[in-house]
């Protein structure tokens, strides 16, 4: 008989009961005349049920409830991982098992926090850039607006000089904000490229021809690496690409020495086309590269209010090229100069 049965234990238990209360009932009744035998047998039948009625209902549904799920795992083992062992080692095993689940269990949950721990660190930090970039444009407008209302409004040697420097803030506000939502659109999958046929080659000259003008103002050049005669299509979105190309040259004459020249290559890959953008500027050190797509990092954090900018360009850079399942990755050498290189689908 199995007593891991409710019923069979709720049997033996109202056996057990009935058993001893016809065992105190018959000694009591040595101590008094009037005893009837028929009255205890049905007491005793009576309570017998309903012992065994009350004892089921609690097992199965307070005790048996709960177990069912465990005596189920273990009866599921499989029988050849216990066949031929012993109570004793199939109890060792069980228990084995046990502290095993618990050991990965916990390994998960240090992960689990670790990872957190760096994501609160990575949050603080992102929250502590976004402070910082837009405080000081903001800074600077009030004590621009500050001064005018001072009395410099009056005087016109001063007040335009100030609304020029005003505005210039305004826009930098306002960069770092359509960049942070360009970003997010990005990430959340909400901003739908556009993927169609396009010349490489013709989209980098113009990007040169954009920013020839800041270019010459840091006597830097601009150029394609060799003078490409035929189109080279690739599939990709025309104006994101743009945004890319512009982004990587704009940080090279930004960034890069002056004097200096940053050049654009193009290198076939079979199914797809290499594009390679190369400066040959102060380069970036090896403890910065891992970091040099994130958002508002800046290997110089000293000269972050005199290059401007919004500190976002990489990491738009970045997500845009993997937007069209693609790759970028750079590589630098301090003195030499630094390259940025990113694949693109070949178009037919």
């Amino acid at each position: 008989m199995h007593y891991s049965d409710p019923r069979n234990l709720a049997f033996w238990s109202a056996l057990y009961i009935t058993g001893f209360y016809v065992v105190i009932s018959m000694l009591a009744a040595l101590f008094h005349t009037a005893f009837n035998v028929y009255i205890l047998l049905g007491s005793a039948v009576l309570l017998f049920f309903f012992i065994y009625y009350l004892a089921r209902f609690i097992l199965e549904k307070y005790i048996y409830e709960k177990i069912r799920p465990i005596y189920k795992t273990i009866l599921n083992i499989r029988s050849s991982e216990i066949k031929g062992r012993s109570e004793k080692e199939r109890r060792q095993d069980m228990i084995e098992r046990v502290n095993e689940h618990v050991r990965e269990w916990e390994q998960e949950k240090k992960e689990e926090i670790d990872a957190l721990r760096r994501l609160e660190a990575y949050r603080r930090e992102y929250i502590g850039n976004i402070s910082h970039e837009l405080k000081t444009p903001i800074f600077n407008i009030q004590g621009y607006v500050l001064t005018l209302l001072d009395g410099a409004l009056e005087d016109p040697s001063i007040n335009r000089d100030y609304l020029l420097k005003t505005e210039k803030s305004i826009e930098r506000m306002i960069a770092i904000v359509q960049d942070l939502e360009m970003i997010s659109k990005l990430e959340s999958g909400q901003l739908k490229l556009n993927i169609e046929r396009v010349d490489i080659v013709s989209l980098s000259r113009e990007v040169i021809d954009y920013l020839s003008d800041k270019a010459k103002s840091r006597r830097t050049s601009l150029s394609l690496a060799k003078p490409y005669e035929r189109p080279v299509w690739v599939r990709a979105d025309k104006n994101r690409i743009r945004q890319v190309l512009t982004n990587l040259l704009d940080n090279s004459i930004v960034y890069g020495n002056k004097r200096g020249s940053t050049s654009i290559s193009f290198f076939d890959m079979d199914d797809h086309l290499l594009v390679e953008v190369t400066d040959n500027g102060d380069g970036i050190s090896r403890e910065d590269l891992p970091r040099l797509f994130e958002r508002f990092y800046r290997t110089d954090k000293a000269r972050t209010s005199e290059k401007g900018g919004s500190g976002l360009g990489l990491a738009i850079v970045k997500h845009i090229i993997e937007a069209h399942k693609q790759t970028i990755n750079v590589r630098s050498t301090l003195g030499v100069g630094t390259t940025f290189a990113f694949t693109l689908q070949k178009a037919e």
